[in-house]
């Protein structure tokens, strides 16, 4: 199977799931996401502003917020984006994404967490987005000043064959409500 006609498939997928369901879902997702940032005192992290179809990890950003984690959220620039510090008020921008209306860009020394949103993955369990590349460009960049990549989403869509390139960004672990994996530690990244 082709990666565009994977995508396609999941993006299917995440759509039909009902809304009522969606916050229970992402409650669970959330929590999960929380337990290991306290388990492993992760102090540096970058997340996302979450569209309709992606996990709302709202909640957990404000939770993060009141303990004065450092929180990071994608600029976009161009065919990539870089990181801002999350601030309120939000803007939408680009292909519908919010991000601060006010904030300078992070000079990146250290990302303990990156949670990151996706749309499927395949047995490497390397990213497949929505067909921007971005995240791909900037993890291209910064991979070596991030620690640990978390992918979540609402609904697991893992082809059975390899969908990805090389250069799709990998995770260490992604998080669906009813399930967690772990990258085997023999797969190469």
């Amino acid at each position: 199977m082709k990666k565009i006609l994977f995508r396609k498939q999941c993006l299917a997928r995440l759509k039909y799931i009902r809304s009522h369901t969606h916050r229970q879902k992402d409650y669970v997702v959330n929590r999960s996401l929380y337990r290991m940032i306290k388990r492993d005192n992760v102090r540096t992290i970058l997340l996302y502003v979450p569209l309709g179809i992606e996990v709302n990890i709202n909640p957990l950003i404000r939770r993060l917020r009141q303990e004065k984690r450092l929180l990071y959220v994608p600029f976009m620039e161009g065919e990539s984006f870089s990181l801002v510090k999350y601030r309120l008020p939000l803007q939408q921008k680009q292909f519908g994404i919010k991000e601060p209306k006010y904030s300078k860009q992070y000079r990146i020394k250290k990302i303990d967490l990156a949670i990151v949103p996706i749309v499927g993955t395949d047995p490497t369990l390397r990213r497949v987005g929505f067909g921007k590349g971005m995240y791909d460009r900037f993890f291209e960049r910064e991979r070596k000043n991030i620690n640990k990549t978390v992918f979540v989403s609402r609904r697991l869509c893992l082809a059975h064959q390899v969908v990805t390139n090389h250069y799709d960004i990998p995770a260490d672990m992604l998080m669906t409500p009813e399930k967690i994996l772990y990258r085997k530690s023999s797969q190469r990244i």
